[in-house]
């Protein structure tokens, strides 16, 4: 069954418009057979940042790329991008809270990305990931099994759909009100080592899941080498000997997801602490092994700071909430379409204003949140609105794959993960 037997851009439509669980899965199917036939396949970057972690290579930062809208067609602007540049050294994610209000469940995700490579005749190996696989505090307080039970289920629904990539964000547990660093980072580090535990049991044979950790939960207090030392050191001993651990480690250094909005609805300016950045990811490297420090919540950055995460040998960086602005603000975009979006916010997500706040910040902060809901509409909008939005967003990617250096890395990619993956069921 080649791509010439199924009609991949139908088929895709059909998965993403269904609400029927069986039949999602069988379109999915029949997307990954041909994926695979053309040499396409789900792949973990675990062995090409051990790599880097040794100092065979650096120089560049790899774009995690969160799509929470129009993401066939985003994901095909990615790919072509990709083959322009040369670069092989990207990753498309999502996150747990991202899965539930763009409802795109893993299985959806993964073959609606395979779908854009095929269509754009890309190969070889494509980094699909769970971002933020994140402990919810007051949930673990609650009832610690319990919400670690939720979050192997989510693991393993996505390592079964193909994502290969994991990020285990347990810093919401990190307990800054004691005064030892160890006691501080505890839970962190150990609900950590349980999860990873887990995703070794899980992983299909022949391939080692890429897992990352996180020391400072995005939007909170600056990460310091000792917040690093504390989680590694703690991270390494409840391990155990034999057992693979994480490859890179997520650090706050001054940004917030989606960026602090302003009362007329734009976003402050940041200060991101690049001395950190810079620091945390030499001694990630140097002690431990690992990639580097991955820079979360860069996306609504400035333009002129992309090149620095390059010069701060920055692993990895994630972005997100620029692409859905973009969506939103293109002269593209339905208008009516955009206002019944914040209708429906005003009405269904009322709950989330807060006292003070402008109805400008509200429908900022607020409208990932109406994405699921209308999906369908954004999916079926006519061909041509979807080209324009995708090609003034592509622009951005290729502005983005060149300022972090992800321009001809390819062969470093087929180097390390181009082995034959196991088959998606």
């Amino acid at each position: 069954m080649g791509r010439e037997s199924v009609d991949v851009e139908k088929t895709v439509i059909e998965l993403v418009m269904t609400d029927d669980e069986a039949k999602k899965r069988q379109l999915a199917k029949k997307i990954f057979d041909v994926a695979y036939e053309e040499g396409i396949y789900p792949s973990s970057i675990h062995d090409f940042y051990m790599a880097r972690g040794r100092g065979v290579f650096g120089g560049f930062t790899v774009p995690a790329i969160n799509l929470r809208s129009m993401t066939y067609d985003l994901a095909r602007a990615i790919f072509r991008v990709g083959k322009k540049n040369g670069s092989g050294a990207f990753i498309f994610e999502i996150a747990r809270s991202e899965i539930g209000y763009t409802d795109q469940s893993p299985i959806e995700y993964a073959s609606v990305v395979l779908a854009a490579a095929i269509r754009e005749s890309y190969s070889g190996p494509v980094f699909i990931q769970g971002d933020h696989f994140q402990v919810n505090a007051a949930k673990f307080k609650e009832n610690p099994d319990k919400e670690i039970e939720g979050l192997k289920a989510l693991i393993g629904d996505a390592i079964s759909s193909g994502f290969y990539n994991i990020d285990i964000d347990s810093s919401t547990l990190v307990d800054v009100s004691k005064t030892d660093l160890k006691e501080q980072q505890l839970l962190n580090y150990e609900v950590c080592v349980r999860l990873t535990q887990f995703i070794r049991r899980v992983e299909p044979r022949g391939i080692t899941v890429s897992v990352g950790g996180e020391i400072g939960e995005i939007g909170h207090q600056n990460s310091t080498p000792e917040d690093l030392q504390a989680f590694m050191v703690g991270l390494k001993n409840r391990l155990g000997k034999g057992l693979v651990g994480i490859n890179k480690i997520s650090v706050q250094t001054g940004t917030t997801h989606g960026g602090v909005v302003l009362p007329n609805g734009s976003i402050a300016k940041i200060k991101l602490d690049f001395s950190t950045l810079k620091t945390l990811s030499e001694i990630a490297r140097r002690e431990y092994g690992l990639a580097g420090a991955v820079q979360h919540g860069a996306s609504t950055l400035p333009p002129e700071a992309f090149h620095k995460f390059v010069e701060c040998e920055t692993a990895e960086v994630h972005l997100a909430t620029q692409f859905q602005n973009m969506i939103y603000e293109s002269e593209h975009f339905p208008n009516d379409l955009k206002k019944r979006i914040y209708e429906w916010l005003k009405v269904n997500v009322a709950s989330e204003a807060k006292q003070g706040e402008t109805e400008e910040q509200f429908l900022y902060k607020t409208r990932k949140k109406a994405l699921g809901s209308f999906k369908k509409e954004i999916m079926g909008l006519p061909q041509q609105a979807r080209d324009a939005i995708a090609a003034e967003i592509e622009e951005k990617f290729d502005f983005l794959f060149k300022q972090l250096n992800v321009v001809n890395k390819r062969a470093l990619v087929n180097k390390y993960c181009a082995h034959e993956q196991t088959r998606v069921s």
